[in-house]
């Protein structure tokens, strides 16, 4: 190899090189800015609109609703413990040959590792809710994070006995920049929703008739809603709520369709 060809080679993996450092550079500066994920719900069942002032969503593998042309459901669940109401939700889930997401953290796995095993088993996807359940934006620094993630994960490992699936939900919905990087370095897709109504507080459940007037009045093409398994109206009314959405033309799917899609 003469000189000069030898020089031309040298000079491209010096630009390569600060190329490549520039990039790492400007993913590791992500704002470490909190928010909270919601959804302005509408009354003619349009799309809602998600948090406008996190501009920067479409830089990330984000999702949290579906096409907007299509009758589509996503249905998915999160729990922290469980008190009793699993057992009834799947079975209906059962029934009705529905597939759903289940959105647990580490706690709930270790109490409960048939419970996860039996998740994956009737055909769902058990998925990432943390470890410790804790505020993600306060992790700043990755090997915090990913114990976090991974420690999740090898909890997961011991319940199903199977490799988990690369979603995860934030707990309480709370995200920044730097979170939705770290999610991608680490090979996840992050789900939020565009639907959620008040049905965590086991103290104050929503009666039926309120529970079924916000998921009727705000569903809408695309929907990914957000309901806790730990809830005794949720288990009490799915049955009644999945046949009449079917019956309007809806269709449930699952996360590996919706993250199939284009965002």
């Amino acid at each position: 190899m003469n000189r000069k060809v030898l020089n031309v080679i040298i000079s491209l993996l010096i630009v390569s090189g600060s190329m490549l450092t520039n990039v790492w550079a400007g993913d590791t500066a992500a704002s470490g800015k909190a928010y909270d994920w919601y959804c302005n719900p509408t009354k003619d069942h349009s799309q809602p609109q998600a948090i406008p002032e996190a501009s920067f969503l479409s830089n990330y593998d984000v999702y949290y609703i579906g096409n907007k042309e299509e009758k589509t459901l996503y249905l998915t669940f999160d729990a922290g413990f469980d008190n009793g109401y699993h057992d009834s939700i799947l079975k209906t889930l059962q029934k009705h040959n529905i597939p759903a997401a289940f959105f647990v953290d580490g706690g709930f796995l270790r109490l409960n590792p048939e419970l996860g095993k039996r998740i994956v088993s009737e055909g769902h996807i058990l998925a990432n809710h943390t470890l410790t359940h804790s505020d993600l934006t306060k992790k700043s620094d990755l090997e915090a994070y990913k114990r976090e993630l991974l420690g999740w994960e090898d909890l997961a490992r011991k319940a199903t006995g199977s490799e988990p699936v690369k979603f995860l939900r934030p707990p309480a919905g709370r995200f920044s920049e730097r979170t939705l990087q770290y999610d991608r370095e680490l090979g996840y897709k992050t789900i939020f929703w565009s639907f959620a109504y008040a049905d965590w507080n086991r103290e104050k459940q929503p009666s039926h008739e309120l529970a079924k007037e916000k998921i009727y009045g705000r569903i809408h093409n695309g929907c990914v809603l957000l309901l806790h398994s730990t809830s005794k109206t949720n288990a009490e009314v799915l049955d009644e709520v999945i046949t009449k959405l079917r019956g309007e033309g809806y269709t449930f799917k699952d996360l590996y369709h919706l993250t199939s899609q284009k965002q």
